[in-house]
């Protein structure tokens, strides 16, 4: 039996539970996850529910069925098979770390999703992405040749069908109108030092002003950069007996860890923009393992 997934954003107000859960009840459905956030300062409701149709009804005609109460409560929704994995391109330059641990989480099936392609503006890892037959794709990037390159990135998302880009660690800002065009679909990492230590080498400026936590943000990218909407965060305790590259070392294990719990909140969509912030539902004990393992 499928299990599906039901996912709205709408302004809050009175009834739409219930109205969701009628319909759930009357079309045959089984509830067997539910999350919901009503945020008072945004006036917006959230919620993701996961339901099996124990009747058989078919995930057109649920659709079908629920547009009426959608548009009653004009909703911003989608009803999905939790079984459909998510097309993904992943962007990287030369710092390999978060690449490979996405590829080694989705090759054990702990990542569930389609990786479609890998961009790079350097060829440093063609030989690993080609190796785990993935398409792998050179787009050089300087600033004569940057519009050309992202029309080219552009049409390769859209050829592949990815539904989403995740920059692993991709050391090109992109445009304003790329960012626009893609809103809610680029997912960014970095250090969590920023504004304090921009620019090269952030690890030895947080040494040499003796931090004692270092971390990570994963954020969907907007076009203020490195400020968007964060989707997780993760930190790690250094001391005065470190030394920078162990600096360097922690912060890439855990750019790596949040980079790939952002991703997972995303492709099963637990993660929703809410302006400059997002609700995220944790995973349930109950449907965590059904959505690590696809």
């Amino acid at each position: 039996m499928p299990t599906y997934v039901l996912t709205v954003r709408c302004k809050s107000r009175r009834g739409i539970v219930a109205a969701i859960s009628g319909y759930l009840a009357e079309t045959g459905c089984n509830i067997t996850d539910a999350a919901q956030f009503d945020d008072a300062e945004t006036d917006r409701f959230f919620t993701r529910i996961s339901f099996r149709p124990e009747t058989g009804a078919e995930l057109d005609a649920l659709r079908e069925g629920f547009t009426p109460i959608a548009a009653e409560f004009d909703m911003d929704w989608g009803l999905h098979d939790s079984a459909e994995r998510m097309k993904v391109i992943i962007m990287v330059s030369n710092f390999g770390h978060c690449l490979n641990d996405l590829l080694y989480r989705w090759r054990i099936g702990a990542l569930p999703i389609d990786i479609v392609g890998v961009v790079s503006n350097h060829m440093t890892y063609q030989k690993v992405v080609v190796n785990h037959d993935i398409p792998f794709h050179h787009i050089k990037v300087t600033k004569e040749n940057k519009p050309e390159a992202e029309a080219h990135l552009l049409n390769v998302v859209k050829e592949s069908g990815a539904d989403l880009v995740v920059l692993a660690r991709y050391m090109q800002i992109l445009s304003d109108s790329l960012c626009q065009q893609m809103s809610g679909r680029i997912i960014n990492i970095h250090h969590s030092f920023l504004p304090s230590f921009k620019g090269a080498n952030p690890y030895k400026q947080a040494f040499e002003r003796g931090v004692k936590l270092i971390g990570a943000t994963a954020h969907y990218v907007t076009a203020d950069l490195d400020e968007g909407p964060i989707i997780e965060q993760d930190t790690v305790r250094v001391t005065h007996a470190q030394s920078p590259g162990d600096y360097v070392s922690l912060g890439r294990d855990v750019e790596s860890q949040v980079l790939a719990r952002a991703v997972h909140a995303h492709i099963n969509r637990r993660s929703f923009l809410n302006d400059d912030k997002t609700v995220v539902f944790p995973a349930s004990p109950d449907s965590y393992r059904s959505e690590r393992m696809g």
